[in-house]
């Protein structure tokens, strides 16, 4: 009996020493995020507006009527709507008045991003076959990315995201010095507007965590490539969009491959601020200029506008601020 006693001990003492499973603590699930869907026809809508009016060179009729129409309408999305006006002296000398249109979303908020693009269109078509000392219309090099620009701030004003946001159209940017220029050079004559604001923000001691940059975001079968000024400031910001297109199945427009630099209004930003800006901007390797074949020519018009290029480009911006 004794015997017996001593086994049965042991098996109790040897059942009650058995690790205890532990119960894993549950995760709670992800809040889903609802990203608004971009309307590429309300987006097509507002290239062809400003096309409307005009070529859109600063201190011409149109120019002023497109100045209008951009504050009126940014103000029925949100009631921060800011012109900035300044003075400006251009590469053949004549003295100019610029606005830039800011709107602003949530303006309380510290953790911002800013979303850039130019309103202005080119004052010759210096690439173009004829009539080269006529403006252009800019529907894709201008047009485009303020169209993109002003539907998201429509979504932004029914559904806002949590960060703060800066739409900033800059003015002169497309009124640099030719090539074939009889005048002096002018050093830095290309992105007045950006080249401005960077030095005189909307706001005083203005930051925002990084800045996206849209131009020339609106032809057929567009590629946006990673461009070398891009790369430089803003890497991890241009790693994260272009994934983020891929995701959402856009890779054809959206390629991983470089791109020579190009003197955009991303770069002024980025010297001049410390805000890291990245450049969505067409670039063709099989053009003589990377760009788009109606570059800087009479053929910019609204035949060379396509909304699956816009659609492609404003959801993915959609996605990537609504995810910040």
């Amino acid at each position: 009996m004794r015997i017996i006693i001593i086994i049965s001990t042991l098996f109790i003492l040897a059942c009650s020493t058995e690790p205890q499973q532990k119960t894993k603590p549950t995760k709670k699930p992800k809040a889903k995020i609802e990203v608004p869907t971009f309307n590429a026809d309300s987006a097509y809508y507002f290239v062809e507006k400003q096309v409307s009016f005009g070529p859109r060179v600063i201190s011409s009729k149109s120019w002023k009527n497109c100045a209008v129409w951009l504050e009126k309408k940014f103000k029925t999305y949100t009631p921060n709507v800011i012109v900035q006006e300044a003075p400006i002296r251009t590469y053949d000398g004549k003295n100019h008045m610029l606005k830039n249109i800011i709107a602003s979303f949530s303006p309380e908020k510290n953790n911002r991003v800013a979303l850039f693009a130019h309103w202005d269109s080119r004052h010759i078509a210096d690439h173009d076959t004829e009539n080269q000392s006529s403006p252009i219309l800019g529907a894709n090099d201008g047009g485009s990315g303020v169209g993109v620009l002003i539907e998201l701030a429509r979504q932004f004003s029914k559904k806002n995201p949590k960060i703060g946001v800066d739409i900033i159209l800059f003015d002169a940017e497309d009124y640099g010095q030719p090539e074939n220029s009889n005048y002096p050079l002018m050093q830095d004559s290309w992105c007045l507007g950006s080249q401005y604001w960077s030095k005189n923000p909307h706001k005083q001691n203005y930051f925002a965590r990084y800045g996206i940059l849209l131009d020339m975001v609106g032809a057929k079968d567009a590629t946006f490539r990673h461009e070398q000024i891009s790369f430089y400031y803003g890497s991890s910001i241009l790693q994260k969009v272009w994934r983020k297109a891929n995701r959402l199945g856009f890779g054809k427009y959206f390629v991983f491959e470089n791109a020579q630099q190009i003197v955009d209004d991303h770069l002024y930003v980025n010297q001049i601020t410390g805000i890291p800006t990245i450049d969505i901007i067409e670039y063709d390797p099989a053009t003589e200029s990377n760009f788009n074949k109606h570059w800087h020519t009479h053929r910019d018009d609204m035949k060379n506008i396509d909304k699956e290029t816009l659609n492609a480009v404003g959801q993915t911006i959609l996605d990537v601020i609504y995810h910040e």
